[in-house]
C-alpha cells in the first residue's frame, strides 16, 4: 500500500512487502522442515532454497516443505500488507556536453556523462536500462518537446507526433553511466528509486550547457525546449 501514483518505488513497495512475507514463509517452513529432519527448530537453517540442519548434510527442499504443509492443512501461503513508511532518496551527477550551430540555433548533444547512486541494485542491467530511458525522455523535454495550447480557446495545438517532436536514436549520444551504490537504511532490501532519476537531471544540465556555450554572447539565461528557432532568437538577441 502506498501514497498514489508517481514516484520510483515498485522494487521499493514491492520488493519489502515480498521480504517480508518470505520470512514469514520460512519460519513457517522451518517448523515442518525440523519435523521432516527429525531436528530442533533452532538447529534448522534456510539458504538457497532448502532448509537443512545446521552443520549435517540433512536437509530439505523448499518445495518438498510446502508439498508437506499443503497436505498437512496449513500451506505457507502468506499475506503480508507493508505501508511505506519513509522515502528513498537517490542522489547523484549528471554532466552533458552540447555543440550549437551559430547559423541554425540547432543543438546537439554530444556527450553525457553520469553516476547515480540507487542504493543496492537487484538487477543492474534493467537499473541501466531505466537510466538509460528516463535519460532520453530528458533529453526530449529539455530539446524537442513542447505542448503548444491556443491562446483563444486553449486547444492543443500539438496534437500528433507530426507536431510534438520525441527524440530519437539520432538525437542523443551514447551514455556513459555509472552506479556508486550506497545501501538505502529505510527499507531491508537497501534499494532506492531509480526510474525518474535521468529525466530530473537532464533538463538542467542540458540548459545549464546551452547558456554557458551562449554566455559569450551575453544570455544568461535560456528557456526551453532548445528548439533550433529558440536558441537562434537568443543568439541574436540575447537580452530579449
Amino acid at each position: 500500500m502506498g501514497g498514489g501514483h508517481g514516484s520510483s518505488r515498485a522494487t521499493y513497495m514491492g520488493g519489502t512487502a515480498i521480504y517480508h512475507a518470505s520470512e514469514t514463509i520460512v519460519e513457517k517452513g522451518s517448523r515442518i522442515a525440523a519435523d521432516a529432519l527429525e531436528a530442533a527448530e533452532a538447529d534448522i537453517d534456510f539458504a538457497d532454497g532448502h532448509f537443512a540442519v545446521v552443520g549435517t548434510n540433512r536437509s530439505v527442499s523448499l518445495l518438498e516443505v510446502a508439498a508437506r504443509a499443503r497436505e498437512a492443512g496449513a500451506p505457507l501461503d502468506t499475506y503480508h500488507a507493508w505501508t511505506r513508511e519513509h522515502m528513498t532518496f537517490p542522489n547523484g551527477a549528471h554532466v552533458v556536453e552540447v555543440e550549437i550551430d551559430p547559423e541554425t540555433g540547432a543543438v546537439s548533444l554530444v556527450r553525457h556523462t553520469a553516476v547515480d547512486d540507487y542504493g543496492v541494485l537487484v538487477n543492474p542491467m534493467i537499473a541501466s536500462g531505466q537510466a538509460h530511458g528516463a535519460i532520453a525522455q530528458g533529453a526530449g523535454q529539455a530539446l524537442l518537446e513542447h505542448a503548444a495550447y491556443d491562446a483563444g480557446s486553449g486547444q492543443l495545438l500539438a496534437g500528433s507526433f507530426m507536431d510534438y517532436a520525441l527524440p530519437r536514436a539520432d538525437d542523443l549520444p551514447s551514455f556513459h553511466v555509472e552506479f556508486n551504490a550506497t545501501r538505502c537504511t529505510t527499507n531491508p532490501l537497501g534499494v532506492k528509486g531509480c526510474g525518474e532519476a535521468g529525466a530530473v537531471a537532464m533538463l538542467p544540465a542540458i540548459h545549464n550547457a546551452i547558456v554557458d556555450a551562449l554566455a559569450p554572447l551575453g544570455v544568461t539565461q535560456f528557456d526551453g525546449p532548445a528548439t533550433p528557432y529558440r536558441v537562434w532568437q537568443a543568439i541574436r538577441s540575447p537580452h530579449a
